[in-house]
């Protein structure tokens, strides 16, 4: 008998569609659970609550709005009117994304009726927090929800289900990559995202640090900020938070400013390495304690903005030199140097399209009128970013696919030399005498092989040298021992009863 089993064959992430609805629903309820938990402890903690608990659940809900990139709106200013807030705590947008990436990783939603699926329940969330934010201190305004929340849902999934696809990338034309001896390859793309990573993340890194080093210098005026916008510390609590959650954004502008067109702080006012125009009156956050004051930049302050994109465009080359060349000292699977040009001038056009992006996502309105524009131009700053890191990133790759492909490699190199110089310095040396070879003298043979047959209890045999070629004077000659005789083998069959010897 046979038995027949059926098996459920499914693509991955090809599940029902009402699970990948409540894994988009449940993503959405996360990230607002992890903002509503500290606005609620702040509202304990604070002395004088100016509303209840629900309107601390609409200011998180508010900001789980902001962090997707939508706009608020403050209704109650000094001048009486609605002025908007638009400026996107960055680190706050690292929760609804890495909450969406796990999903599509945790279940394999990778293919386009997934990623629609969870996008509509992480969406009609997102809807029901925007009407939820309406009544509250901080409403939305609509239309930047509907623009902004869509955009940064489906572009993190799409995202996500390509990482987990396993990143499948495009090539060159072999032209540009060249033919590799280990076979047909070109430079791939994959090499350029990397590099323009490395690229971004030196010049953030170093944005963070020129921040940081001016709000130090200035770290009095940043400590007396604090009482001028709380007056508990509950509020304090508050503001501190909220510069963490500012601080990406604060990194951003310091690369900015490192690669030369700098940040406005509305009105029209440039801050830059260059020179500093004036700006209107900006609200008493600490972190705006770093910026610097009115008038034109010194040589040190060319000089420190200007290491941050150089070094970020040695770290891009670095990188591409070593992954042209995997193997130093051979060019088995070398790239060619167009291909490692061309590797380069991606990951330098990647650079400045993502240091782009997040210029235009870190800054934003906080106002009307001269504050209506806060933050870098993001075109200004992706073109320097674009610039710089071409410019240094190039010429250092080139010259580290040719430092890792000489042959051999300059370690190895040095270590043959300084084994070439030991060896001929030891012969400079005179050879030590070697001591006679008493042990092999006769007499020491004869006075080895006579304790040896004493303490064998004569087995052994007296002292005969084979080499001697007869007898010695006295002794009479031995006969020759004669071998026996050997028997003939005939290879014929033996006769059987059947047969017959011939004669």
């Amino acid at each position: 008998m046979s038995r027949e089993t059926q098996h459920d064959v499914r693509r991955p992430g090809s599940g029902p569609s009402g699970g990948r609805l409540v894994e988009g629903a449940f993503a959405a309820c996360l990230g607002l659970a992890l903002l509503a938990m500290p606005a609620l402890l702040l509202w304990i903690l604070s002395p004088h609550p100016d509303s209840g608990a629900q309107g601390a659940l609409r200011v998180a809900a508010g900001l789980w709005l902001l962090a997707h990139g939508a706009d608020l709106v403050r209704p109650d200013t000094l001048h009486g009117g609605a002025a908007p807030l638009g400026v996107t705590p960055m680190l706050l947008t690292a929760l609804p994304v890495f909450l969406l990436y796990r999903v599509v990783r945790l279940s394999g939603a990778a293919d386009r009726r997934s990623v629609v699926l969870v996008a509509a329940g992480y969406l009609a969330v997102g809807t029901a927090a925007a009407w939820f934010t309406l009544d509250g201190p901080l409403p939305v305004e609509p239309l930047s929800a509907a623009l902004y929340l869509p955009v940064l849902t489906f572009g993190t999934l799409t995202f996500a289900g390509w990482a987990v696809r396993g990143r499948p990338a495009l090539r060159l034309p072999s032209r540009l990559g060249g033919e590799r001896p280990g076979g047909p390859t070109s430079a791939v793309p994959g090499a350029a995202v990397r590099t323009a990573a490395v690229g971004t993340a030196v010049l953030c890194g170093g944005g963070a640090v020129l921040a940081a080093a001016a709000l130090l210098a200035r770290g009095g005026a940043a400590q007396d900020a604090f009482p001028r916008l709380a007056s508990s510390w509950s509020g304090e609590i508050a503001v501190l938070l909220l510069c963490v959650a500012l601080a990406p954004n604060v990194a951003v502008w310091g690369a900015a400013y490192g690669l030369g067109p700098g940040f406005s702080l509305g009105a029209g006012s440039v801050v830059g390495p260059v020179l500093t125009t004036p700006h209107p009156a900006l609200p008493s956050l600490p972190l705006l304690a770093a910026v610097p004051g009115e008038g034109p930049g010194g040589p040190l302050a060319w000089t420190v903005a200007g290491a941050v994109p150089l070094a970020a465009g040695w770290a891009a080359g670095w990188c591409t030199g070593r992954a042209g060349v995997p193997v130093p000292g051979t060019r088995h699977g070398a790239a060619t140097g167009p291909g490692t040009a061309a590797t380069a001038a991606l990951g330098a056009l990647g650079c400045g399209l993502a240091v782009a992006v997040l210029a235009a996502f870190s800054g934003g309105p906080l106002g009307t009128g001269a504050l209506a524009a806060v933050g870098p131009v993001w075109w200004w700053a992706g073109g320097a970013a674009l610039g710089w890191t071409a410019l240094a990133s190039v010429p250092t790759a080139l010259l580290v696919r040719w430092w890792r492909l000489r042959d051999p490699h300059p370690l190895v190199a040095a270590g043959l030399v300084w084994r070439r110089f030991t060896a001929w310095c030891a012969t400079l040396r005179p050879a030590p005498e070697e001591p006679a070879g008493a042990w092999h003298e006769t007499g020491s043979r004869h006075s080895r092989w006579a304790a040896l047959k004493e303490v064998s209890g004569g087995l052994m045999p007296d002292f005969d040298p084979v080499w001697r070629s007869g007898p010695a004077a006295g002794e009479p000659a031995e006969p020759p021992v004669s071998e026996p005789p050997r028997a003939k083998v005939s290879l014929r069959p033996a006769p059987g009863p059947g047969r017959h010897r011939r004669p």
